[in-house]
């Protein structure tokens, strides 16, 4: 009796963290949005007529309780608590219980007369007439409440009763069998099969661009230029240890050069898209190489203070009234032209994906050869413990410069494809924030790791495009993202593997044991 009591109170533990994280999903509408994005897997929208919008209220609060009551009868289970599935009741119980009040007592207080949308702008009459499922508040209440409790416990008891683990720990042995036989491995070691996959690549990224649409061209083309940030940013922070919040200046400043250089206003200088690019770089590179020179003594968050200042000068500098005639002021630079090949102008969306493509397999071809190279052994040695690798040998000022000077490179590349390609770049393009998104797909991917920056890219940029019901809710998923990868994946999606530095002896070579024993001659 002890032993469920425990269980009990496990789930009443539980069950309010998902009754206030649940609270203030439903205070600021973030279950109609989830409610949205499931009508639209299923090929509906809210407003199809079809199924009514309720419906898939009541589903998306259902796959909620489904996950708590889930870990919370495993976390019992764990605990050797008896009946576990008691903690999956107890939990989707109260917190049902808790959204079934808050539903009872908004929708009593609407059907009386008030009105809370000046405080709460998401609580309207059609959001509360949501979630009552077109009900009386009693009734909508009482729904509530059932859905959450059987779809909690039902799938605590199902996780503890049914062997889905001994299933997919069948799959992951079978998985990790084939992988380690000797054809397979011969197989992954076979260059022609290497080329073969290359040869697969390079023909999707040829021809899956004309099918995308202009659309599809147009957010991959913006992930592409994040992961270029990213691989960047990722030679900063992720190999050297540098902590930079100021990243965005360098992006602005490869934005602005193809702008100023390659646009009829304010200048006219119309020098081409591709003397801009190099010219873009460069100024990128040498500008990373001068703000480190003063900054080499500095560490941790005071680094990053001192670079997201110099990020906002450069912000409000381009956004100044003195500078309107240089950098055409708060109103950007408009009608910047774009990349053109003997003769053939990059115009279309498919054009301006190839070279984003291009531009990405270059820059993770030279960030996977600096990373496995001498000099990304010096940028992670100054990672780990400057002061050690300084002592080593290592010159930490010129390996911390060329990082700084490498990454800012990246980040003005970005800025040039994205400016050319959008025709405009003014200062409202190169705001904090875009530091900030940069960072965040760095730690969400992996710290060091190049498919990590990948991987990251995809998550945060292009899924908020493809999932466009929670496009308002986008720093909130940040912020949730990287609390749930500190707590349950703290290395990344894609960590960076530990070095190997053990030597395979050859097979015919004698170990020490197997050596005759040979005594000196005498005398």
């Amino acid at each position: 009796m002890k032993l469920q009591e425990s269980s009990f109170r496990s789930g009443l533990r539980s069950g309010t963290t998902l009754a206030l994280i649940l609270m203030f999903l439903v205070l600021i509408g973030f279950n109609a949005s989830g409610a949205a994005l499931l009508a639209r897997l299923f090929g509906q929208t809210t407003l199809s007529g079809q199924l009514p919008p309720a419906i898939f209220g009541i589903v998306f609060i259902a796959l909620l309780a489904v996950g708590q009551g889930i870990s919370s009868a495993l976390a019992s289970r764990r605990r050797n608590a008896a009946r576990p599935w008691v903690s999956s009741f107890a939990a989707a119980g109260l917190a049902g219980l808790a959204l079934a009040v808050f539903i009872l007592v908004m929708g009593s207080l609407y059907q009386n007369g008030a009105d809370f949308r000046k405080t709460l702008y998401a609580l309207s009459p059609a959001y509360i007439k949501f979630l009552t499922v077109d009900q009386m508040p009693i009734v909508g209440a009482a729904i509530s409440l059932a859905v959450m409790l059987l779809a909690g416990g039902l799938a605590g008891l199902a996780a503890i009763y049914l062997p889905f683990g001994t299933y997919w720990q069948r799959v992951k042995t079978m998985f990790v069998r084939f992988w380690n036989l000797d054809g397979s491995r011969s197989l992954r070691a076979n260059r022609y099969f290497k080329f073969g996959l290359y040869a697969v690549l390079v023909l999707m990224c040829f021809f899956v661009p004309r099918v995308w649409g202009s659309y599809w061209n147009y957010v991959f083309g913006l992930v592409g230029i994040y992961v270029l940030l990213g691989l960047g940013l990722n030679i900063i922070v992720g190999l050297s240890g540098q902590l930079v919040l100021g990243y965005v200046a360098f992006f602005a400043i490869g934005a602005y050069s193809v702008a100023l250089l390659n646009a009829p206003i304010p200048h006219n200088l119309m020098w081409g898209f591709w003397a801009a690019v190099v010219i873009g770089i460069l100024l990128a590179a040498l500008s990373g190489f001068l703000i480190g020179l003063p900054l080499m003594r500095l560490r941790g968050d005071y680094l990053a203070i001192v670079t997201m200042g110099f990020g906002e000068i450069i912000r409000v500098l381009l956004k100044s009234d003195l500078l309107t005639s240089f950098t055409g002021g708060p109103r950007g630079v408009q009608d910047i032209r774009g990349p053109s090949l003997f003769g053939q102008s990059f115009s279309s969306d498919i054009d301006f994906m190839y070279l984003i493509i291009l531009a990405v397999a270059l820059a993770l071809f030279i960030a996977s050869r600096l990373q496995n190279s001498r000099v990304g052994r010096s940028w992670i040695a100054i990672r780990e413990d400057e002061t050690v690798a300084q002592a080593s040998g290592v010159n930490t000022t010129r390996y911390k410069l060329l990082a700084l000077a490498l990454g800012a490179a990246f980040a003005g590349l970005g800025g040039v494809l994205f400016a050319a390609r959008n025709q405009f770049t003014g200062p409202e393009d190169h705001v904090l924030m875009v530091s900030i998104n940069v960072l965040s797909l760095v730690i969400v991917g992996g710290m060091g790791s190049v498919p990590g920056v990948v991987l990251g890219a995809f998550a945060l940029k292009g899924l908020p495009e493809i999932l466009r019901e929670l496009a308002n809710y986008r720093l909130l998923a940040f912020g949730a993202l990287l609390v749930i990868m500190m707590i349950a994946r703290p290395q990344g999606l894609w960590p960076v593997g530990r070095p190997s530095l053990q030597r395979k002896e050859a097979p015919d070579s004698p170990t020490e044991n197997d050596k005759p024993n040979q005594e000196a001659p005498n005398g």
